[in-house]
């Protein structure tokens, strides 16, 4: 038999699938914030409050929370393979160039920018540290924020991005955008392939060296077992809650309120902070799932962070359907908060599809293929009362 999965690891990767598809689907919904642009047909007090919550609370804290669980749960599986007397390496690198095939094909087809590519790399990287110590793995993430810090203040400092940022540029280029989403299947690769360079430049700054440093984090965190065992009452959690709650979201108020991804400085703050806020939550939410009242809420989430992948790819075919030109084409047509309420719509039926699947099979739709490529074994899903 296999380890017994950790329900408190697959919530809160249930948890994180949230916050990230309500930070992606603006991006399915409208041409305006690939191009940093406020749409000027949703202008109304009500819809800058919602963007500004979404920026406050949603915006670049979730990847984070995903991105540690990665590093969690490589460091599982490189025990799990030590324990079946299997070589890791090998088994890594298959499951890495299958994550980067579906990545790529993702961002192609599906999605403007992608995660999976990036974690593919990047897990590259994790994978040629698997033997570091717990100190040479922290001072690697700290050294890569301090780079941040740096880099980051430098080019707020020192860069004047309104003259890179004209407003009438990005405005227009957000209505050819808006309009290519709108149109046929080609129409919506062609927009993906021609923002990869401008998302890639992105991941390379920020997003892969912070997804890297988070690894890392995650990877320690899973020699140690920290999420195996809890009870909810430890002093750790409440402190996270307490610091994280405290700077989280200063520097999400801060990032909001200066502009967020338009203004370097707010980038900047947010990369130093969205951290300790992402910890707040996963703290906030171990202790309810571990309370007399909040079991179920572990039962709820559970099962959609079994299949994580499956329900990621998932949400973006739903908001393509929803969205583009080869769906109901309502990219452009759709509020922030109309947005918002989708998101939370499509995430609530992903749980529901995500019991009925996992009470019939043991591996998501796409963990299943991921799987067979890992272990270069024929594809199976396997029944429940199976061996895993």
């Amino acid at each position: 038999m296999g380890q017994p999965r950790i329900q408190d690891v697959d919530a809160l990767r249930g948890f994180a699938l949230l916050g990230i598809l309500i930070v992606n689907i603006t991006y399915a919904a409208s041409g305006f914030p690939i191009h940093l642009a406020a749409d000027p047909a949703y202008s109304s007090w009500l819809d800058h409050t919602v963007t500004w919550i979404g920026m406050v609370f949603f915006d670049m804290k979730f990847y984070l929370l995903f991105s540690f669980l990665f590093g969690y749960s490589f460091q599982l599986q490189l025990e799990a393979a030590q324990r079946a007397g299997a070589s890791f390496k090998p088994r890594m690198l298959r499951r890495l160039a299958g994550l980067f095939v579906i990545g790529a094909l993702h961002a192609v087809f599906l999605i403007t920018g992608d995660i999976l590519t990036v974690y593919a790399l990047i897990g590259l990287v994790l994978l040629a540290m698997r033997g570091v110590k717990d100190r040479t793995a922290l001072i690697t993430a700290g050294a890569i924020y301090a780079y941040l810090f740096v880099t980051l203040g430098a080019a707020t400092l020192f860069v004047d991005t309104t003259s890179i940022l004209d407003p009438g540029t990005a405005v227009a280029a957000a209505h050819q955008t808006t309009q290519n989403l709108a149109g046929s299947l080609s129409d919506i690769i062609g927009e993906h392939v021609r923002a990869l360079p401008t998302f890639g430049l992105a991941q390379l700054t920020v997003q892969g060296p912070t997804t890297l440093a988070v690894f890392l984090l995650g990877m320690v965190a899973g020699r140690h077992r920290l999420l195996q065992n809890l009870n909810g009452t430890e002093a750790v959690l409440r402190a996270l809650q307490l610091v994280g709650f405290t700077v989280g979201l200063a520097g999400g108020l801060y990032y909001a309120s200066a502009g967020g991804n338009e203004n370097t400085g707010a980038v900047l703050m947010s990369v130093l902070t969205a951290p300790l806020l992402s910890a707040a939550y996963a703290a906030t939410l171990l202790r309810v799932m571990h309370s007399d009242r909040g079991q179920d809420v572990r039962r709820v989430l559970a099962p959609a962070g079994r299949m994580a992948l499956s329900n990621y790819l998932g949400q973006q075919v739903a908001t393509t359907l929803i969205f583009t030109g080869i769906g109901l084409g309502l990219v452009g047509e759709v509020s922030p908060l109309e947005t918002m309420a989708i998101a939370v719509a499509i995430f609530l039926g992903q749980v529901l599809l995500s019991h009925i699947w996992v009470s019939r099979l043991r591996y998501g739709p796409v963990e299943g293929v991921l799987r067979a490529v890992t272990n270069a074994t024929a594809l199976s899903w396997r029944k429940v009362d199976q061996a895993a």
